[in-house]
């Protein structure tokens, strides 16, 4: 199916940039079969930015191939990088919104890990919905304050109450973001002060990096700080906070749902909608040479017999084979989540592997998927006594 109207303001301004058919339609959902992942649905990405309020979507997203359940491995819970910004970001919310004692409902919990989190350090009581999530993973303490419900947030869901909402990572695999967040408010609206709490992923940085490998079906929907704000105000919202965290990759808003801040003065690291279109705009224009850079670097290393392998078997590294490495000179795809050892990558097909199996097998060059865990890898193949090439996903010129 297709958009013709901007699924945040219904603009009819919708300016394509970027266009990709063929791939996997999820790229958390492993395959136990290289032959089903190879073969996985796949669908087309042709991203499209609102001229009106800079909100950018894909305009062929098909709800239709969404396969969520409890085999998504979405986690990113086993990293120690990781786990500290999510406990700085719980710890500040607790102290700071004084979030003790309360009840709090998770929207796209995941496999809980955040919301088990933040009801412990505050001792709170968590509803955690998402179909998902993984309770059998978390300690019997933090089971025991919470409850899950395998399923999506939806208007049957309107009668949870709770005195604070999160929302982390699930707004950006919402296609029709005014109607979920109108839901929201219209749950809370009669609760003014309740803190409503999102973080998503800043596509600002996607498209100055040029970074393709941050573009894949289940994201359907792409924010910066000022289309989110934008958004949040226009549904009736208060925004009150708005930064970005986590290496500046994500966006992290705070509001509340009462109207009192619907036409609020714009926050100070909200861009013009005008800015967001110049931005993709300049992707556009450069994404085949940095595409081309890429291809060339790959190319080198396949003449020169290197062994290259990608840290990060999760979204990225899904998107960056499926877009780049049409040759196969990447053959494996390393991850410390044990979900997904002997597993493969939809689309590509390529193995999940132990970063213990590269002992036995060791490659030339590690490619780290987000450079946010440079440092975590290089660590981690010192202390297994590799020595390898660590880089990015950006890849250096050839």
């Amino acid at each position: 199916m297709s958009s013709s109207a901007c699924p945040s303001c219904g603009a009819e301004h919708l300016e394509v940039f970027h266009e990709l058919d063929g791939i996997p339609a999820h790229s958390c959902l492993l395959l136990d079969d290289r032959d089903a992942a190879i073969g996985y649905p796949t669908g087309s990405l042709v991203l499209a930015v609102c001229t009106d309020c800079g909100f950018i979507t894909n305009v062929r997203f098909d709800v239709g191939l969404n396969e969520y359940s409890s085999s998504y491995e979405e986690t990113q819970g086993f990293s120690p990088t990781f786990n500290h910004f999510a406990e700085e970001l719980a710890l500040d919310w607790v102290d700071r919104l004084d979030i003790r004692d309360r009840r709090v409902l998770e929207i796209g919990c995941g496999k809980g890990e955040f919301l088990a989190l933040i009801c412990r350090l505050g001792d709170n009581r968590g509803i955690g919905i998402d179909p998902a999530v993984a309770p059998e993973r978390l300690a019997d303490d933090d089971r025991a304050r919470c409850t899950f419900i395998a399923d999506l947030y939806s208007p049957a869901y309107r009668d949870l109450d709770a005195d604070v909402v999160l929302c982390r990572h699930t707004l950006e695999h919402i296609h029709p973001v005014a109607e979920f967040t109108g839901l929201i408010r219209d749950v809370f609206a009669d609760r003014p002060g309740t803190p409503i709490l999102f973080e998503l992923p800043d596509v600002g940085r996607v498209l100055d990096e040029v970074a393709y490998w941050d573009l894949y079906y289940e994201h359907c929907s792409y924010f910066t700080p000022g289309s989110l704000a934008r958004l949040f105000r226009r549904q009736g919202f208060g925004v009150t906070g708005l930064w970005t965290g986590f290496d500046d990759q994500y966006i992290l808003l705070e509001a509340t749902a009462g109207t009192e801040g619907a036409d609020g003065e714009r926050l100070p690291i909200e861009e013009s909608p005008q800015d967001v279109v110049d931005r993709a705009r300049a992707f556009s224009r450069r994404y085949a040479d940095q595409l081309a850079r890429s291809r060339s670097w790959l190319e080198a290393a396949r003449d020169a017999s290197h062994r290259v392998v990608i840290w990060g078997a999760g979204s990225k590294g899904v998107a960056f084979l499926t877009t780049l490495d049409r040759d196969h000179v990447i053959d494996r795809a390393v991850d410390i989540n044990p979900y997904k050892h002997d597993k493969y990558l939809a689309g590509s097909g390529v193995p999940v592997v132990s970063p213990e199996s590269l002992i036995d097998d060791p490659p030339d060059t590690v490619i780290v998927m987000n450079a946010a865990y440079h440092a975590e890898v290089s660590s981690h193949l010192a202390r297994l006594g590799i020595d390898a090439t660590v880089t990015t996903a950006e890849l250096p010129a050839s």
